[in-house]
């Protein structure tokens, strides 16, 4: 049987404090979390864009070296699941419910809200609206999801080392890793998990009680969004016990069953031909801007300046918070693929999958908007149907989107499951179902209490001050994995060349 360890206790004691505080002072955290966020934000920009950018780097480098051929895993070892399946636990994972919450809502605030340097609703900032998106969720943050699962994978499969953060760091730190340093370190990485899970749980019930309000003039309300959170609870414990080869891979594949026929139906319905003449142009800029834009602050322009602390940097951080659940989860399905292949799927099939879907819903939002519908004086979690209702079969898209987003929302809080037992039994790939209960109904019931209580952005905010240590965490990470593979790639060519002057002789 597989015992917890004391990161369960320790991370449950620091969850159930920032509830209460939550809970029972949501604006004092706000505000103080809120603070910490700014003064990473205006101080500390340079930081998080020179990382993220490096993460990047490095992973086009593993890419191309030899290094590319290690295989994550046993050289025998085959991958545990085919590439349309992997490909779809990736992706419900990495981004799932953000997705479909921002698909339309964030480029139509780019070029309608906010746009970088441009005026609002030109066509400068329509061209500034969709290069920005695909740049927020492009290879960056699938670089940073791919640094953490690639290290996470290499140490567990390859050198049978337990699944933890703190496992990866053993080649630098040694046996300091067993102690106090490691459980602080899987602490850290557990309460990102928890915290980012918590919180996407939270605007995935206030996205499908916007649905309601827009269909059908529900009115949002606490008790709705508590039903919902009930039923998906109920849902994905049910996923959860049934294992990783089951509920988690088949709901995996339904998402991407329900994904493809809404991108299909709004491509058809949408403008078609100018949505696919804006990918294409809008890939070009992105490509051609990339290095630029990659270390681009703007430190005299005070507008731009602050777009980029309230956006990219935002990004940057929020995207390292989400790291460890995101990567332990992706490093856990990628078993037996070489470290070319792993990267190059992990990196660029996602980022263009996401590059088609925002421009599939953003452009036809922008569209909408341009033909005189208000979409962007709508909030948030409405944008997406309000989009849909200015084109044929809007009734049915909005239905089709609230079954993508109870889906996804499962899948998310499923993995989500598994990650923290994983993380809570010694890395175990198994963990207990009761623990994984245990996880469950917490997260289900943190989201429920910052509902209703108005605390979501104070803990939106902690996962973004939770980012900074995990940075250096990761920054180590990469080092630790380097020192390793060099040694590996050693022994491989020593073993190569025993066998090649054994046969030759």
């Amino acid at each position: 049987m597989k015992k917890v360890t004391s990161v369960f206790w320790i991370t449950l004691a620091i969850t159930i404090f920032f509830v209460f505080w939550g809970s029972f002072a949501p604006k004092n955290l706000e505000g103080i979390t809120g603070a910490i966020k700014s003064f990473i934000s205006i101080n500390l920009g340079w930081y998080y864009l020179l990382i993220a950018s490096l993460f990047v780097v490095f992973c086009l480098y593993m890419i191309v070296s030899p290094y590319g051929k290690i295989k994550l895993g046993k050289p025998d070892d085959e991958p545990d699941y085919n590439y349309p399946t992997w490909f779809a636990m990736l992706f419900s994972a990495g981004m799932g419910i953000g997705l479909v919450f921002y698909g339309a809502a964030a480029p139509l605030s780019q070029y309608a809200v906010n746009p970088p340097s441009a005026e609002p609703n030109s066509a400068e900032a329509l061209n500034e609206a969709m290069k920005v998106t695909f740049f927020l969720y492009g290879v960056h943050p699938w670089g940073i999801y791919a640094i953490v699962a690639l290290i996470l994978a290499y140490f567990k499969f390859r050198k049978d080392m337990p699944g933890l953060i703190s496992a990866t760091l053993h080649p630098v730190f040694g046996d300091k890793m067993k102690g106090p340093w490691g459980v602080t370190i899987d602490v850290i990485a557990v309460f990102s998990t928890i915290v980012g899970i918590a919180t996407t749980l939270g605007y995935g019930a206030a996205q499908i009680n916007g649905g309601f309000t827009y269909l059908a003039d529900v009115e949002k309300q606490f008790w709705i969004q508590l039903l919902i959170i009930i039923v998906v609870t109920i849902l994905f414990m049910i996923s959860a016990y049934s294992g990783l080869n089951k509920g988690i891979k088949y709901l995996s594949n339904a998402n991407m069953v329900l994904a493809v026929l809404l991108f299909a139906f709004m491509l058809i319905i949408g403008p078609t031909v100018y949505i696919m003449n804006s990918f294409t142009d809008t890939l070009g800029a992105y490509l051609e801007s990339l290095p630029s834009q990659s270390l681009k602050i703007a430190p005299n322009n005070d507008h731009e300046q602050q777009w980029i602390q309230d956006w990219t940097i935002y990004f940057w951080a929020w995207w390292i918070a989400w790291s460890p659940f995101v990567g332990i989860f992706i490093a856990r399905v990628s078993k037996g693929r070489t470290i070319r292949e792993f990267l190059s799927g992990a990196l660029i099939v996602p980022s263009l999958v996401s590059f088609l879907w925002f421009t599939v819903f953003g452009i036809s939002a922008i569209q909408a908007q341009k033909g005189g519908a208000a979409i962007g004086d709508l909030a948030t979690e409405q944008i997406l149907f309000g989009t849909f209702s200015n084109y044929p079969l809007g009734t049915v898209l909005s239905i089709l989107a609230m079954m993508l987003i109870g889906t996804f929302f499962i899948t998310s809080a499923d993995s989500a499951t598994f990650v923290l037992g994983m993380q809570t039994t010694n890395g175990s790939l198994t963990p207990p179902k009761k623990v994984k209960l245990v996880w469950g109904v917490a997260l289900s019931s943190i989201a429920a209490v910052l509902l209703y209580t108005g605390g979501l952005q104070a803990f939106q905010n902690a996962l973004i001050a939770a980012a900074f240590p995990f940075s250096f965490i990761m920054i180590i990470m990469v080092y630790s994995l380097y020192k390793s593979l060099r040694k590996d790639k050693a022994e491989i060519e020593r073993t190569y060349n025993r066998e090649k002057t054994y046969y030759s002789s």
